[in-house]
C-alpha cells in the first residue's frame, strides 16, 4: 500500500504454518475431501472444547446460525432477540429463516447483550435470544439463561468471535440450545473457512446433520428439505491443525492484553466481566476525544487498527423501516461504542517490541484532536 509505514503492524495476522499445508495436502491426496473422516474427526475433537457437546461442522459461521434455527423450527411470525451492537450475520441469519430480529443494547464494560434489556424485550411472539460473546468476551449467560428458562426459550449463542471464552468456568457454546461457531482466516483459530455447531440435544445435532447436506443421511434417501452447508475435509484438516495450537495462541493472546491494560492510558482499556475468561479476539478500547483523529495518528505511527462495528446493524439499510429510518429502537450504549470504539492488534504473532509500540502509539492517539 502506497505511503504505508514501513514497520506497519497488521491489525490482525492469520496464521498459515507448514503444519496446515501438510494437512491440506494429505486430504488431498487422499480422494476423500468432503464431508469425510477429517470432518468426523474434526467434531469430536472440538466437542472437548464445549463440554463433551455434539458438534456439527458446515461452512461458515453464518450457516452455523442458520441451520440452527431453521432445525429449531423458527420461521416467519417468530421473534429472536439480537444485540444490535455485532457483525450483520447475527440478524441476517435470523432474517434468512424468515423470522424478525429485535435488537436490544449492550453492557457498557463487555460491548456484551445487557441482559435486563434482553428480559424486557421478550413478547409471545419471542423464540430465542441470540447473545453474541463479542470480541471474545463471554456475555452474561447465567442471567440470560434465567430470562430464556422463566419464558421458555431457546438460546443461541453466536460464539463466532470466543472460542475457548469461558464464564465460571463454563465454556461459551455449553450453555445454551446451541453455540455457534466461526473459522474465519481473521479468528482465533481457522479453517480458511467454515464453521460449527455445539448443542446437548442429540435430536437436533442429528437434523443440523440433515439440514447441512439436503436433507440425507444415507445418499439419496432425503428425509427433509436440506441445503449444501457442508465443511470439506480441506477446511477440516486445517481446523484440526489449528484446534491443537489454539490454547497456547489464547494465552498469548491473553498476555498481549495483560500487557496493554498495563501501558495504555491514553484510552480505555476493556473491562473484564468478573469470573469471565476473554480470549481477545479483538482488543477493544474506547477513544477519549476524536476517533477519526485518533485512527489517523495511529495508522501515521504504523499500528493497524479498524472500527468494529462502526454502524449498528439496526441502521443498516437492510434493518431500516419502510421509510428509511431505524426503527423504534432505543440503544444508547450500542450508539455510544459503535461511536468510540478502536480495536488494536492482540493477535499471537505481536513481539514484545510491537506491543510496545502499540501502547505508545495508543497513549499519543489518544491526545489526538
Amino acid at each position: 500500500m502506497a505511503g504505508q509505514h514501513p514497520d506497519f503492524i497488521p491489525p490482525a495476522r492469520p496464521i498459515i504454518g507448514e503444519a496446515e499445508i501438510e494437512a491440506a495436502v494429505r486430504v488431498l491426496r487422499s480422494g476423500k475431501v468432503v464431508q469425510g473422516p477429517e470432518v468426523a474427526a474434526f467434531e469430536e475433537e472440538f466437542g472437548e472444547l464445549v463440554g463433551d457437546r455434539h458438534c456439527v461442522a458446515v461452512n461458515s459461521g453464518t450457516s452455523a446460525l442458520q441451520l440452527t434455527l431453521l432445525a429449531l423450527g423458527f420461521g416467519p411470525g417468530d421473534e429472536v432477540i439480537v444485540p444490535s451492537f455485532s457483525f450483520a450475520a447475527s440478524a441476517n441469519a435470523v432474517r434468512l429463516v424468515g423470522a424478525e430480529p429485535i435488537f436490544v443494547d449492550i453492557e457498557p464494560d463487555t460491548f456484551c447483550v445487557d441482559p435486563e434489556a434482553v428480559a424486557a424485550a421478550v413478547t409471545p411472539r419471542t423464540v430465542a435470544i441470540m447473545p453474541v460473546h463479542l470480541y471474545g468476551h463471554p456475555a452474561a449467560m447465567d442471567k440470560i439463561m434465567a430470562v430464556a428458562q422463566r419464558h421458555g426459550l431457546a438460546v443461541v449463542e453466536d460464539a463466532a468471535q470466543a472460542h475457548g471464552a469461558s464464564l465460571h468456568g463454563t465454556p461459551v457454546g455449553a450453555f445454551g440450545t446451541a453455540g455457534c461457531f466461526s473459522f474465519y482466516p481473521t479468528k482465533n483459530m481457522h479453517s480458511l473457512e467454515g464453521g460449527m455447531i455445539s448443542t446437548a440435544d442429540a435430536g437436533l445435532a442429528r437434523t443440523l446433520r440433515l439440514l447441512r447436506n439436503q436433507g440425507m443421511e444415507q445418499r439419496y434417501a432425503n428425509e427433509i428439505v436440506g441445503a449444501n452447508m457442508r465443511m470439506t475435509d480441506v477446511a477440516a484438516a486445517i481446523g484440526r491443525v489449528q484446534l491443537t495450537q489454539l490454547a497456547e495462541w489464547t494465552e498469548q493472546r491473553r498476555a498481549n492484553a495483560k500487557y496493554l491494560d498495563s501501558k495504555i492510558n491514553g484510552m480505555v482499556t476493556p473491562p473484564v466481566a468478573d469470573a469471565a475468561r476473554h480470549v481477545y479476539h479483538q482488543y477493544t478500547v474506547r477513544a477519549r476525544g476524536n476517533r477519526d483523529a485518533a485512527q489517523a495518528r495511529l495508522t501515521e505511527l504504523g499500528i493497524g487498527n479498524a472500527v468494529y462495528y462502526p454502524t449498528p446493524i439496526h441502521r443498516l439499510k437492510p434493518y431500516l423501516g419502510k421509510d428509511g429510518q431505524p426503527g423504534p429502537w432505543e440503544l444508547p450504549e450500542t450508539e455510544r461504542a459503535a461511536a468510540e470504539v478502536i480495536s488494536l492488534p492482540v493477535h499471537p504473532s505481536l513481539s514484545p517490541a510491537d506491543l510496545e509500540r502499540i501502547a505508545d502509539a495508543a497513549n499519543l492517539a489518544g491526545g489526538a484532536r
